[in-house]
């Protein structure tokens, strides 16, 4: 997946941050259990965000354990686990899946293509059980394709498609919040795809791949323009937050909505302003 949506560490009581790896390592858990060891290194820090926030909604028992990992082999730690971590580890392996489809598109890694291989064929149950869900995702995604190779420039229908795409994850049921969480998705979705074209960018040009960014990449307020569009994301997104019911965990959440999230930003704009002013030595 993509990453983009993590906590701010130093901003976390060690309480809230042991709480929220708890809810990783029960996402990493279920992960394994559903796809073995390939399933794992999919696991995604958005997912993470996207399951401890369907679940302060929908308020479900969550199982607490300690266990020892690979990863954690010495000492044990807590896992937390609920219907909902099931539900997520299934999307969070059908977005992988697609990434490395795309991956595979763009650079023709064949790491990238063997990982889409495994994963499809260990997907069967979740395309079956979540086959609607999977032909929704599946047929938004191909258009989203189909887009790229036009080179469509147009930031915020190419962003939009993958918003579409979040706010179906984001549908863990059909219910009342349901405007509310496609709302929440929708944007979180369009946070996520430009935040990755904008880390991507320089890369892209440089290996001619696809980038929605690409038209106003040279102009003097790019940089300024990216922030704007961003911020506009996460303020309709957290719009949209602030007004479902969340009370458990819900400083966790924030810490990752208003601040976690402009992590990676501010790391790749901080590295490309001093590669210029190395350059302009």
């Amino acid at each position: 997946m993509f990453g983009y949506i993590i906590v701010n560490k130093p901003e976390m009581k060690f309480r809230e941050f042991d709480v929220y790896h708890g809810y990783y390592c029960g996402l990493c858990r279920k992960l394994k259990e559903h796809y073995g060891k390939f399933g794992q290194i999919t696991l995604s820090y958005d997912m993470v965000f996207v399951l401890m926030t369907l679940t302060s909604l929908y308020e479900l028992e969550t199982t607490k354990s300690m266990k020892r990992c690979v990863t954690h082999p010495l000492q044990k730690h807590e896992e937390r686990v609920n219907n909902i971590t099931d539900y997520v580890a299934h999307m969070n392996i059908l977005l992988t899946y697609y990434k490395c489809k795309d991956d595979w598109n763009d650079d023709r890694k064949l790491e990238k293509l063997v990982l889409e291989k495994i994963l499809y064929h260990k997907s069967r149950f979740s395309r079956n059980f979540y086959r609607e869900k999977w032909n929704k995702i599946n047929d938004i995604l191909e258009k989203l394709s189909e887009e790229e190779k036009k080179d469509n420039q147009d930031i915020d229908q190419m962003s939009g498609m993958f918003g579409k795409v979040m706010a179906e994850i984001m549908l863990y049921q059909d219910d009342e919040w349901k405007e509310l969480l496609n709302q929440f998705g929708f944007f979180l979705g369009k946070f996520i795809y430009l935040m990755d074209a904008y880390e991507d960018i320089e890369d892209d040009l440089k290996n001619h791949n696809y980038n929605p960014l690409k038209n106003i990449y040279t102009k003097p307020e790019f940089e300024d323009m990216i922030h704007q569009i961003l911020t506009m994301m996460m303020a309709e997104c957290s719009k949209a937050f602030e007004q479902l019911p969340l009370i458990d965990d819900i400083d966790i959440l924030r810490n990752v909505l208003y601040s976690g999230v402009w992590y990676r930003y501010e790391q790749v704009r901080e590295k490309r302003e001093k590669e210029k002013e190395e350059k302009n030595v």
